[in-house]
């Protein structure tokens, strides 16, 4: 199993599974799996993987089950879901996967947990908008009681008689929960059972630093970047077309107004608040990053650039101009989390 200390500086790859102009679903998950290759060779701790349903932001619709093949195609690293979406999954039947996985993986897969949106997700797979609404805790519970072997439930959302779980989990899982900020209910969730938290690429290091003083104890958190080494203007051309695509596509389940962002503005605000530049310039702001929040574990989405080729020579410029520099400088980050 992947040991963790506390303070342990961590480094992976976030993959949405983008899809930009021009390309084919298939090939956007063919150049994923090549990403997660390729980040074990640059020596990258972990990879993640987003699940959307019915965008062209994300072409993934079960982190877990690409996860599943990326454990089979690599050897070292870390794999995880960012996240599982317990909105519209069973958490008895997640936790089976898990255990599945864990058993022949060598304990290289870790959980992300999150409750989704108010998207037509929640009609299509028929759980509905009261389960996104009220039952993300529930979910997270029953989840949680699975991984002990056994499980059983009596809520407003699942009721069943006890069960062995099969495969018996060898351990308990390597859990974080997604939490959108200082005052976000979840923030409560996870620190009440301990499980640390992943925080999302909206937020600057000052959101983050304030939610993990919310979260008021000490854990291995998890934060997401953006990181592109090069040349900024990159970024600027190719991803506000796709968050444009991305953004437009979701669709409420109940007609509320969905994202409104300005795709180019927060296309600026991305590469302001995150490592976008010349490697020195992504070091310094990662570096400054580790400090100003305590989180010694950084997962960076890699795809901005828009293409293939570029993702790829993302991964491998990060691992030998960037992740070097920062190891050497910052071996540990003391009181993180």
């Amino acid at each position: 199993m992947v040991q963790r200390g506390r303070g342990q500086l961590r480094f992976g790859v976030f993959l949405v599974s983008g899809r930009f102009s021009g390309q084919a679903d298939a090939d956007v998950l063919r150049r994923s799996v090549r990403a997660a290759e390729l980040a074990e060779a640059a020596g990258f701790d972990d990879v993640w993987f987003a699940e959307h349903h019915f965008m062209p932001y994300g072409v993934c619709p079960s982190a877990i089950t690409l996860a599943a093949h990326v454990l089979g195609r690599t050897s070292r690293i870390g794999v995880g879901t960012a996240v599982s979406v317990l909105s519209t999954t069973h958490p008895v039947a997640l936790a089976e996967q898990w255990a599945m996985l864990d058993a022949v993986s060598g304990g290289r897969l870790r959980i992300g947990l999150g409750r989704g949106g108010p998207w037509q997700d929640l009609e299509v797979f028929g759980t509905g908008l009261d389960r996104y609404e009220t039952g993300f805790e529930e979910s997270l519970d029953v989840f949680l009681h699975a991984t002990t072997g056994r499980v059983a439930a009596d809520g407003r959302h699942f009721a069943f008689r006890e069960v062995p779980v099969v495969p018996e989990p060898e351990r308990r899982p390597d859990v974080v929960v997604a939490c959108g900020g200082p005052k976000s209910d979840a923030v409560r969730l996870a620190a009440d059972r301990g499980l640390p938290m992943l925080l999302g690429l909206h937020a600057d290091d000052d959101e983050k630093a304030a939610t993990v003083a919310a979260y008021g104890q000490p854990a291995d958190h998890v934060s997401t970047v953006l990181c592109q080494v090069g040349d900024a203007d990159v970024v600027r051309k190719a991803l506000p077309g796709w968050l444009k695509d991305g953004l437009g596509a979701h669709v409420t389940v109940d007609g509320r107004p969905g994202p409104s962002r300005d795709p180019g503005e927060y296309t600026e605000r991305l590469c302001a608040i995150h490592p976008v530049g010349d490697a020195a310039h992504c070091v310094r702001t990662l570096e400054t990053s580790l400090r100003r929040t305590g989180v010694s574990h950084v997962l960076m989405l890699v795809e901005a650039s828009g293409t293939p080729e570029g993702t790829f020579e993302n991964i491998a410029r990060i691992g030998t101009e960037v992740l070097p520099a920062l190891r050497a400088s910052s071996p540990a980050v003391p009181g993180s989390g």
